[in-house]
């Protein structure tokens, strides 16, 4: 499915029955990627699986992207739907505008999983994204980002454009804790002890200034540590916090 939101053609899908549950990809991901974390849909949740704009099936003719942006976007997805307050899973650039959304409308997100999300960009990670290129990334990585951003090499040339850019840009990835105390949702923070963007010392961090909030450090996790062999844990442990399972 595809919503007109704010001159973007902004590509979704919606599986399931239940409380709403939106899951929010990582950069250079798209919405398909969640089927390798839930491979059958969770039951009790109503998916909703959009590709942020410049994503996946999604356009940006602008070319500009920023996190906050992705998450007004969410919110008139979101709108469009008839949806209020949503429960939500956020991986790396998804959990950004996780954050962007719970504190711009915190009474929107019932309750959220943030996966290796950072208030903001350390030095280690700016380094990484000054210097980004598609060649830096796997073989199977390369091939996978043809299959998934479905608009060409255009597409795919102007995501690597705007992962540089990310480190330069100050303003839009810079959630102080004061900011993050509005955060009214209980959330559970994942994240790998052994990320090579982020330093786990970010985790606790969060776990600090967002008042409801789990933290959760994966023993030996990368970056994203919920896929391949880390998959049917996360899936079951992220479900069951959603579900109220934790108290």
């Amino acid at each position: 499915m595809i919503a007109d939101i704010d001159g973007c053609q902004i590509h979704y899908e919606v599986r399931g029955d239940g409380d709403p549950l939106l899951l929010l990809h990582g950069g250079l991901g798209a919405g398909a990627d969640w089927q390798y974390v839930f491979p059958d849909d969770p039951i009790g949740f109503r998916l909703i699986l959009p590709d942020m704009r410049g994503h996946g099936h999604s356009t940006n003719p602008s070319g500009e992207f920023t996190f906050r942006q992705a998450a007004l976007d969410v919110f008139a997805l979101l709108d469009r739907l008839g949806i209020g307050a949503v429960k939500a899973i956020g991986l790396s650039g998804g959990g950004i505008t996780l954050l962007h959304m719970s504190t711009l409308q915190p009474s929107r997100i019932a309750a959220m999983v943030l996966v290796s999300a950072p208030p903001y960009f350390p030095a280690q990670a700016r380094a990484v994204q000054a210097n980004f290129t598609e060649e830096m990334l796997p073989e199977t990585e390369r091939r996978a980002m043809r299959r998934r951003h479905v608009h060409g090499e255009d597409q795919i040339r102007a995501l690597v454009r705007q992962t540089r850019g990310f480190a330069s840009n100050h303003g839009d990835v810079n959630f102080t804790p004061s900011l993050l105390s509005v955060i009214s949702a209980e959330t559970l923070i994942v994240f790998g002890d052994r990320d090579f963007l982020y330093p786990v010392g970010i985790a606790f961090e969060l776990h600090a200034a967002i008042p409801r909030s789990f933290l959760w450090v994966v023993p030996n996790g990368g970056h994203g540590p919920i896929f391949g062999s880390h998959a049917s844990t996360f899936a079951a442990t992220a479900t069951a916090f959603l579900r109220g399972a934790w108290h």
